[in-house]
């Protein structure tokens, strides 16, 4: 196992040179002037050309990338062109709020999509079964942002059940930062008060952020859990008379975890790094709201930091998925 994970961390360090390679490839070919975005259009020519020279961006490009990768490999990803910060300090001030948002999504998902997607496979071509592939046909298909604007206006401005964009209220004093989540931080100060607060802030964009999760993740468990109840060993548990409740939760699902497990992985990954509509939506200060900031102010050293972790979370994601394999099927080795 050993081996196989040296050999996947060094492929892993092969795909983030690639992704690193063509994000500053392509953030350097885009026909705008990153000096003048973030001088503003009034400055001066000596300004721009004070501002390239300082930051660098008067050399030839493929220099420019060999600087990069040289500090990239001392572990500093640079300074931000926008706020005149260490990407590094600003990734780890906003990535916590993008976590703590996918983790609850995540859950979301899991708890609507799997037994959803159970029950459909139980209840084949029945009713349930009826409902869950309209869920999961709905839910795939509906746009976030338009799911996000229409959870805003139903539950928090007309209703008014749950609080609006924000993390937490304004009038409410954040918990001193420990890690970076609020409700763990919340936890830890003995501060109930703001960690309720703080758990009524996730659920409208864990919710939203979550529901094509949960539409995906429906669909991939009903189609798994028809697969293996049609397996004949399936069909031999039942014939021995097991417990029916024994036959689907102990070799129905756990057969079926590995193509569910796959996907939940890739949905982790995804949301951790996609959330960029949900979080512009909700005014939520995560990676994507810090991405899409420095996206439209030209800030191309902040775009390459957040495309840089967006690869490790996928790869650190895949390899992780890996080796749960081993635990859901000793049958799989390393190889």
């Amino acid at each position: 196992m050993l081996i196989y994970i040296l050999r996947r961390l060094a492929l892993m360090l092969f795909v983030l040179w690639g992704v690193t390679l063509a994000a500053f490839v392509i953030s350097h070919v885009v026909p705008a002037d990153p000096a003048a975005a973030a001088l503003g259009n009034n400055a001066r020519e000596q300004q721009l050309q004070d501002f390239r020279v300082r930051n660098g961006l008067d050399k030839p490009m493929v220099v420019q990338y060999a600087v990069y990768m040289e500090r990239l490999a001392q572990g500093d990803l640079g300074t931000s062109l926008r706020t005149q910060s260490g990407i590094a300090a600003d990734l780890r001030q906003f990535f916590p709020a993008t976590l703590e948002l996918t983790l609850v999504a995540v859950v979301f998902a899991l708890i609507i999509g799997l037994p959803l997607g159970m029950l459909a496979a139980l209840r084949h071509n029945r009713p349930p079964d009826l409902l869950a592939r309209i869920f999961a046909l709905v839910g795939g298909a509906t746009p976030v942002y338009w799911l996000a604007i229409l959870a805003l206006n139903i539950f928090h401005e007309r209703l008014g059940w749950l609080p609006g964009p924000g993390r937490i209220d304004a009038y409410s004093l954040a918990p001193p930062v420990h890690s970076g989540l609020v409700t763990v931080d919340a936890l830890l100060a003995h501060d109930g008060e703001v960690f309720v607060d703080a758990l009524r802030h996730l659920i409208l964009p864990g919710l939203v952020l979550g529901a094509f999760s949960a539409a995906l993740l429906t669909r991939m468990t009903r189609s798994a859990m028809l697969e293996v109840l049609g397996q004949d060993y399936i069909r031999t548990a039942r014939s021995k008379g097991l417990n029916g409740q024994r036959v689907i939760w102990k070799h129905a699902l756990r057969n079926a975890a590995l193509p569910i497990l796959t996907v939940l992985g890739s949905l982790f990954g995804s949301l951790l790094t996609g959330a960029v509509l949900t979080e512009t939506i909700f005014s939520w200060p995560g990676i994507g709201s810090y991405a899409t900031s420095s996206a439209v102010s030209l800030d191309f050293p902040a775009v390459m930091g957040v495309t840089l972790v967006a690869g490790l979370a996928y790869s650190l994601v895949n390899l992780l998925v890996d080796l749960l394999y081993v635990t859901l099927d000793p049958r799989i080795s390393f190889s």
